[in-house]
């Protein structure tokens, strides 16, 4: 694949571009907060990185604006919503001390609460029993599902919340992750890597007991969509963002940027942790229009097979109120064709046609609504 610099044809970017490469952007993770993360690192470069490092050299920024660096540096997947932790990244160690988190009187160490075996159960008044599959998973193959989708099937950026799904859909995945037929545009991805060996370890019976159990929970709604032209500075955390403790915030540009508001509450897989995600101004109205057959009818209506607001309709998904990480994700993988499947036939036509914008608009729209 060509790299982002090659992808930019135009000499007279290219000029910029070199300005920009000459001094790169380096992020800090807090080393006291979040010591697994503390070390430099640059980030994976987008539109917005080149942006910047425009404007700091003193480029105006209706040059930016004229020339829409975003779509023409974009070559491939876009970095930001397919976060890959860095080489170095380490998790931090357990200082032994038990963690808690608002509202629960569990205690987990560091060491539970990684446990791929063992769900973390913060709240269990708020679900019904979990089935073992889900609360334990069975050595050696099969992780707990509850431990990566949160006993209450909430999940975050970094996976899907099962919440509410229809069984039959859950089942359907789990089918095509076992074929192969699922799997990501970004391989070194180790979340769908791990459910690719989950799907061909995992035993029918084992897969429609935590079909059952997480089609029957109520999704929750826990993110905050805001249109802004500003993010939190943000770095890669376990194969999801999370901003930095400076409080400093950089141009959003064309991304979506997508953080815990409580790292620790999310990182120790309480399933009442909330997000933030920042959406680029009047990316809202224009996804919806778009969800409703505008713009041409570049795409059709999402409610034809995703339901009234995109709640979910017989067999089909609901994705109002889903992580906007992970539906760019999904539309993108629709869109390179590594996202296949009997469903995935009817998605791909109808995104074959929409660019990284587009996507961005459509997530950010299905995500503000209530699920």
């Amino acid at each position: 694949m060509p790299s982002e610099k090659e992808s930019i044809a135009n000499p007279i970017i290219q000029r910029f571009t070199r300005l920009m490469w000459q001094s790169p952007r380096l992020v800090r993770a807090d080393a006291e907060t979040t010591p697994a993360a503390a070390c430099e690192f640059m980030p994976l470069m987008s539109g917005r990185s080149i942006g910047a490092a425009m404007l700091r050299t003193g480029i105006a920024a209706g040059f930016l604006l004229a020339f829409n660096l975003t779509a023409l540096a974009h070559d491939g997947p876009p970095e930001w919503a397919y976060p890959v932790n860095p080489p170095d990244f380490k998790p931090a160690p357990d200082t032994g001390i038990p963690r808690e988190v608002p509202g629960s009187s569990a205690a987990y160490t560091l060491t539970q609460i990684r446990d791929l075996f063992s769900a973390a159960d913060w709240h269990p008044g708020d679900h019904q029993s979990m089935p073992e599959i889900v609360s334990q998973g069975r050595k050696p193959e099969v992780r707990a599902c509850g431990v990566c989708h949160r006993a209450g099937g909430t999940g975050g950026p970094e996976n899907a919340s099962l919440a509410g799904l229809p069984a039959t859909y859950i089942i359907q995945q789990m089918a095509d992750y076992k074929s192969g037929a699922r799997g990501t545009s970004v391989p070194e991805r180790v979340p769908v890597r791990l459910m690719t060996a989950t799907g061909k370890a995992i035993t029918d019976p084992e897969v429609e007991a935590a079909a059952a159990y997480f089609s029957a929970l109520k999704p929750q709604a826990n993110l905050k969509v805001i249109e802004s032209d500003i993010a939190p500075k943000s770095y890669v955390f376990g194969w999801h963002l999370a901003a930095t403790t400076t409080g400093e915030m950089e141009p959003l540009g064309q991304r979506i940027i997508e953080v815990p508001d409580n790292l620790e509450h999310f990182e120790s897989r309480d399933g009442r942790a909330r997000f933030t995600a920042y959406v680029p101004p009047g990316s809202i109205e224009r996804g919806r229009l778009l969800a409703a057959g505008g713009e041409g009818g570049k795409v059709p209506s999402c409610a034809i097979c995703h339901g009234s607001y995109l709640k979910g309709l017989g067999p089909m998904p609901g994705i109002a109120g889903r992580s906007p990480s992970y539906i760019v994700r999904q539309l993108y993988d629709f869109k390179s064709g590594a996202r296949a499947g009997i469903g995935s036939a009817l998605m791909r036509p109808t995104v074959e046609n929409l660019s990284v914008n587009d996507i961005i608009a459509l997530a950010a729209y299905a995500a503000s609504l209530s699920p």
